[in-house]
């Protein structure tokens, strides 16, 4: 290809494919364009590669470089596609989790992969190219630990690391010094040393950071790894000169940084006492005084209030996603809207197991946008509804949160769902939530309990509205 190729058609080729990740991400914060933005990503994600693919540094390596990548190409899409058909919606968190692993992988391997073929450059693509290592390693190593607390394979106990932030500090230091030997240093084998000993010290930061905490911070670490992988990619851009993975990177870190400081103060927490807290990692308490009995209710009696109900709300949880009852759900909500019952969805910011979950789910089951309301938009309103049905939820929905100051809950915004007339929680038991403290919701004088599997609970009421 000519000269003139190289150094006016390719950068014009990347500066579409970054307008196209532009477009498809302000796309994406929309659920009804959505789809679009995801196609808009895909088509300067292909823009990307296929200009990557034509430089002079692949075209050089002749058939056998192009025998390589498509092989990987052809191998990676089988192992996607398979996998993405086969996974549940209860196990799209872990999944999520695994996918910033492997994005925060592929930037260190990139590193690693330009210090073996290429002389070191100047300082800094030196050390952006040990930036890269060590977001690279921690978003790989904390994805893997985030993925295994999430799918219940890995560290099912919680985990206490003496001194964890010490460790932690020593381990920052020690990598950036390794970093330090990389980039400076003109000798060959300090700069081997340098590069091994980084890789290392970060992959056992990144396992270390995220492993002593809970499950029910994991959805913002999810976020967070998130933001990690791209700003990996972005450092890997400026190691290896292409512009196009410093703009997609940036956007990525960007974006899950911004969903992780607006998942934090859902949960009333600030990302320090994520990062060196240990909040969530062992079973906790609240205070809970005098000890009640939550009420019952069969689903017979149950249908009689809500063919009475003129406004009801639905509260998702992960209870809905491991039921799988998202479309069952829908069907209730179109039953009660043809009795007359205005219906809306309140979604807490950190239901479920990943940002979005619940709204994922319920876009699956083609439950009208407009409907899905936040919890800050809702709760104004949650005096005036006469039924809220619990779906699995638990934390997100604890009135601990806002009355007792000895919950490790206290001050984390809710769903106000005991502001309702009447409560139905849909839950398998008497179990608590993934942060382990116990639910004052269901002692209420205004809740009753449906026990069993919320898929069964609600087509049993919908199948009392179709017999009526």
């Amino acid at each position: 290809m000519s000269e003139m190729y190289f150094e006016t058609i390719v950068p014009i080729l990347y500066m579409i494919s970054c307008i196209f990740f532009i477009r498809g991400i302000k796309l994406l914060g929309k659920a009804d364009t959505a789809r679009k933005g995801n196609a808009y990503s895909a088509v300067g994600m292909a823009i990307a590669c296929i200009t990557v693919l034509t430089e002079n540094e692949v075209i050089t390596s002749g058939v056998m470089g192009y025998g390589y990548v498509l092989a990987a190409v052809a191998i990676g899409t089988v192992i996607g596609a398979i996998w993405a058909k086969k996974v549940e919606m209860t196990g799209m968190p872990e999944l999520v989790a695994l996918f910033n692993g492997f994005g925060g992988l592929s930037s260190l391997l990139v590193a690693l992969s330009q210090y073996l073929v290429q002389e070191k450059g100047d300082s800094f693509t030196a050390v952006t190219l040990g930036l890269t290592i060590a977001i690279g390693a921690i978003a790989f190593t904390g994805s893997i630990v985030a993925w295994g607390k999430l799918s219940g394979k890995l560290f099912k106990k919680p985990v206490h690391i003496p001194a964890k932030n010490q460790l932690n500090a020593v381990l920052v230091i020690l990598g950036l010094v390794a970093i330090g030997a990389y980039a400076f240093s003109a000798d060959a084998s300090i700069q081997f040393y340098g590069v091994v000993a980084s890789t290392v010290i970060f992959l056992i930061l990144g396992i270390t950071m995220v492993v002593t905490i809970g499950g029910g911070d994991m959805p913002v670490i999810i976020s967070l790894l998130n933001a990690f992988s791209g700003l990996a990619a972005a450092f890997a851009g400026f190691a290896i000169n292409n512009t196009v993975l410093v703009v997609s990177g940036c956007l990525v870190g960007a974006s899950g940084l911004i969903l992780t400081l607006i998942m934090c103060k859902a949960m009333n927490r600030t990302l320090y006492s994520l990062l060196f807290s240990t909040f969530g990692g062992a079973k906790k308490k609240g205070a809970t005084g005098e000890q009640k009995e939550p009420k019952s209710m069969t689903v017979d009696d149950a249908y009689l209030v809500l063919e009475a109900a003129k406004n009801v709300v639905f509260v998702p949880g992960y209870g809905m996603a491991v039921a799988q009852a998202q479309h069952a759900v829908k069907e209730l909500c179109d039953v009660l809207e043809n009795n007359g019952a205005e219906v809306n969805f309140a979604i807490h910011p950190v239901a479920g197991r990943m940002p979005g979950h619940m709204n994922v789910l319920l876009a699956e089951a083609n439950v009208p946008y407009e409907q899905l309301k936040t919890a800050d938009e809702m709760n104004p309103q949650m005096s005036n509804v006469d039924v809220a049905i619990v779906i699995g939820a638990n934390d997100v929905v604890n009135p601990a949160a806002i009355n007792d100051e000895t919950s490790p809950l206290y001050g984390m915004p809710i769903v106000n769902a005991y502001e309702a007339r009447t409560v139905f929680v849909l839950k398998r038991g008497k179990g608590t939530g993934f942060s382990g403290v116990e639910n004052t919701l269901f002692t209420n004088d205004n809740t009753v309990m449906i026990y069993g599997d919320a898929k069964a609970t609600v087509s049993a009421l919908v199948a009392e509205f179709d017999n009526d």
